[in-house]
């Protein structure tokens, strides 16, 4: 099992590995942004009332989606310094807790802070678990993508309050950022700044979308009215599926269904 924790929602995904069969899947989104402590209630209350969620799995891989992470080199890392590859872009407290993540396909380390409420509930629920930001899985899928790898790529993670953009130009990490948005003028503002500063062509860059966004909603909408090549991301695996009510709509669990890889 999977789950996706972030401020503005959760995520739930079981997959029965033998049979490439994805047995649950379902998204909350808030109305509203939420504390830890608060994330840490709907948590719960959607673990008591599904009774697939309570039952022993053989993995729990648990993904933080938050903004308090920042990508460094691995030859530039040290653990014991942790903290200060956060301090000047996040806003951390000494009581943090700072972990980090491997990513494999650049060399490169995520540090990163995990709710530590709600790591204690899930250890006394399941026992030992795996881990990880989820802005690792983000990376590992934009940076492993092969096809096209000559184009200029852009990765969008939408969720309601909040995006996580990757850009990789001929296969090499340009940038990764987490952005706040209200209106759909913040949502673009962010992606046309960030393409006029790296000097990308908004006629030839393609941008892959994931996440909280439709085709035709409002956000779905103004960047496609400056962006021409806009598409939905797939999974990178094919998975059959117990109950999904609308197929279209498979690039909203990209993230989580990349995790099981």
């Amino acid at each position: 099992m999977s789950i996706q924790i972030s401020l503005s929602g959760l995520s739930f995904c079981i997959l029965s590995s033998s049979e490439s069969r994805i047995v649950y899947l379902k998204r909350v989104d808030f109305k509203n942004k939420r504390t830890p402590e608060a994330v840490l209630v709907e948590l719960q209350n959607h673990i008591s009332n599904e009774p697939l969620l309570s039952q022993p799995f053989e993995t729990v891989l648990v993904l933080f989606q938050n903004e308090l992470s920042n990508v460094v080199p691995e030859e530039f890392f040290e653990e014991e310094n942790a903290a200060d590859y956060l301090k000047y872009s996040s806003k951390i407290i000494k009581t943090d807790f700072i972990s980090h993540d491997k990513i494999e396909a650049n060399n490169s380390i995520n540090v990163f802070v995990p709710y530590m409420n709600i790591n204690n509930y899930l250890f006394e629920l399941y026992g030992e678990f795996e881990y990880k930001h989820a802005s690792t899985i983000l990376l590992e899928r934009a940076l492993s993508d092969i096809r096209n790898r000559e184009k200029d790529k852009i990765y969008l993670n939408v969720e309601p309050f909040h995006f996580e953009m990757v850009v990789v130009k001929k296969g090499q990490l340009q940038l990764y950022n987490t952005f706040e948005y209200y209106t759909k003028e913040d949502f673009i503002y962010f992606i046309l700044f960030a393409i006029e500063q790296l000097k990308l062509n908004p006629e030839t860059v393609i941008v892959k979308l994931t996440g909280h966004i439709l085709k035709n909603d409002p956000l779905w909408q103004i960047l496609y009215t400056y962006i021409r090549y806009v598409e939905f991301d797939r999974p990178s695996k094919e998975y059959s599926y117990d109950a999904l009510e609308n197929p279209l709509q498979k690039h909203q669990y990209t993230l989580i269904l990349n995790s099981f890889n």
